[in-house]
């Protein structure tokens, strides 16, 4: 592959970097890795987790040194001299050191003072930064009672308080709404045309098609490395849109086509279901593609990423067996069993939630949706019978949760953005405890936790604390806890924020055969590719719904770019601008 013409303004030459565990077994981080960006290039660290983007990105800060190889940037040996390169280089980590007992303007005020920027520079710079994140009207607000997408905000915003010759950043638009993202997108695309140099991971394939180079990573070894459109090029002649059967929903007939040994890839979109194959059209035709209803259509980065992990052995193989109920919760597919009806949430004078209706049928995914600070999660809060209501009627499965919170919650089980189980507790006794808590005792109790460690696969980590999980394998625990009492009702609230393509993928498997059995679920994301496994969902902003309906009755609400049909990331910034009385922006900004 190519190497950028210009000087680069970093440089990696053949690195390694290892780790030792607590267990003694040294593990292989970066396996070899050259890579190389020119100065005011935009370039990508892409690949599941595991797989050493953290890593490369901290031994370019020179905040650890590697065991072999050369580690350059902006020609300053890593090794010899790192504080040199933190002099000018700005790093975001995935978790921002902010200070939750500050404001945001002290927070700002903070990093500015510590960077040595004037008094001048703050008001021109502070000015910019606060259009961008949307903090303005929270200036005075603690961190600590910020949203979680307006934490990530704010993060950004302390790292570009000066304007530094190199930026990386870590996953830096992980659990932000997808406006947010393009207004992100736009100011980093504006710094790289002032002659910034940027490089981010990023578990958004778009965002990655969108940059000038890529390096893609799996398990600390190099599988490409380039201009994205050579990535894009390994999928040529392997996509397809393929027509559901009548009768069956996008999402079933996604998880059946994942079955198939000739599908490397699937996804709903649009109604239907985007396939990646092994076989090439115009070549022999894949058994899979000649019963189905299938079109060719343009390959993307994310396709040739699938094919690239499929050959090197990772791709489907993270795939599991769908959750299987011991039994059918019911087919009365018609029947309510939430229903909201002018819900109001005050906190004093704020209204957080106001007037929001709907309900959901058993067995249905049902989606909330919005910006960050729109509601959803107080939302959600009172759904679960965590916090009371200000006004309005809300039943959970036949029992009023204003009257009697308690009794509803046996009925639903909760699986939170953050991992929120016990960190120092092993996996073992996590389903223990939840098990007790949800009254399960003797013999019912053994069952179910034998259950959720067969279907969750989690017998290999019974005695390993769970803080010391890997990422994936800590929500296959967060779900396997919020389901050992069979609920009827399962909320959750971001689960694939940060997760990897597949980690999504196999988390929408167990989803839908959750839903198939007549588990009813309620989901808020900021992906609005998962948008498309709901059967309907609710767009909110400033506490009131602004549109409700199925995926294809909300992306009427937007036009797609020149030549393709709108998405659901176009339908959302559509109606929120709409019901912000501001002119719609325009589609694909986020990937142009």
């Amino acid at each position: 592959m190519t190497t950028p013409a210009s000087s680069p303004a970093l440089r990696l030459d053949a690195v390694c970097k290892s780790f030792c565990r607590e267990t003694g077994e040294s593990v292989l981080a970066l396996d070899n890795i050259s890579f190389s960006v020119g100065k005011g290039e935009l370039a990508a660290l892409v690949g599941p987790d595991g797989a050493g983007k953290t890593t490369l990105l901290r031994l370019l800060t020179g905040l650890m040194k590697s065991d072999r190889g050369i580690v350059s940037v902006l020609e300053i040996d890593a090794a010899k001299d790192p504080q040199a390169i933190q002099s000018r280089v700005a790093y975001m980590p995935q978790k921002f050191g902010l200070y939750d007992d500050l404001t945001v303007q002290e927070n700002l005020d903070l990093y500015a003072d510590l960077h040595g920027i004037t008094a001048e520079e703050k008001r021109r710079q502070f000015a910019d930064l606060m259009e961008m994140t949307g903090l303005d009207p929270f200036q005075k607000r603690l961190a600590g009672k910020l949203s979680g997408g307006m934490k990530q905000k704010l993060g950004l915003a302390c790292t570009l308080v000066r304007t530094p010759e190199l930026l990386l950043l870590d996953e830096p638009t992980v659990g932000v709404d997808p406006l947010s993202r393009r207004e992100l997108w736009e100011i980093i695309r504006r710094l790289v045309k002032d002659g910034m140099t940027v490089l981010m991971s990023s578990s958004f394939l778009d965002e990655a098609e969108g940059c000038e180079r890529v390096l893609v990573l799996n398990e600390g070894k190099e599988l490409a490395e380039g201009p994205p459109a050579e990535v894009r090029n390994m999928a040529l002649g392997r996509t397809f849109l393929a027509q559901p059967p009548q009768g069956m929903k996008a999402r079933d007939f996604q998880a059946q086509l994942l079955a198939e040994p000739d599908v490397i890839d699937a996804v709903p979109e649009g109604g239907q279901v985007r396939l990646v194959s092994q076989a090439r059209s115009g070549g022999s035709q894949s058994t899979t593609l000649a019963r189905t209803t299938a079109r060719a259509t343009p390959a993307r980065f994310e396709d040739g990423f699938m094919v690239l992990l499929d050959q090197a052995g990772g791709a489907k193989q993270t795939y599991t067996e769908a959750v299987q109920p011991e039994k059918p919760l019911g087919d009365s597919r018609h029947e309510s069993v939430v229903e909201v009806r002018n819900l109001v949430r005050h906190f004093g004078k704020f209204v957080a939630v106001d007037h929001v209706s709907f309900s959901v049928k058993r067995g249905e995914i049902f989606g909330l949706l919005g910006p960050n600070g729109a509601g959803k999660t107080t939302t959600f809060r009172m759904l679960c019978g965590l916090l009371p209501a200000s006004e309005g009627t809300l039943t959970i499965a036949g029992t009023d949760v204003r009257r009697n919170r308690a009794s509803a919650r046996q009925h639903l089980g909760y699986v939170a953005q953050k991992f929120s189980l016990y960190g120092q507790l092993t996996v073992g006794e996590n389903l223990d405890f939840f098990a007790r808590a949800y009254g399960l005792g003797g013999e019912k109790k053994r069952e179910r936790i034998a259950w959720a460690i067969s279907q969750f696969k989690l017998e290999p980590f019974i005695l390993l604390p769970s803080a010391q999980l890997p990422g994936g394998y800590k929500q296959r625990l967060a779900m396997a806890a919020a389901l050992l009492h069979r609920p009827e009702i399962l909320f959750l609230d971001e689960p694939t924020s940060g997760a990897d393509p597949f980690a999504r993928r196999e988390f929408w498997q167990r989803i839908t055969s959750l839903a198939a059995h007549g588990v009813t679920v309620i989901v808020t994301t900021h992906l609005m590719a998962e948008a498309e496994y709901c059967d309907r969902a609710a767009i909110l902003d400033n506490g009131k719904v602004l549109a409700q309906g199925t995926p294809a009755e909300l992306r009427a609400h937007a036009s797609g770019p020149a030549g393709h049909s709108a998405t659901m990331e176009d339908a959302f910034i559509a109606i929120v601008l709409e019901g912000r009385g501001k002119p719609a922006a325009k589609p694909g900004a986020a990937q142009s």
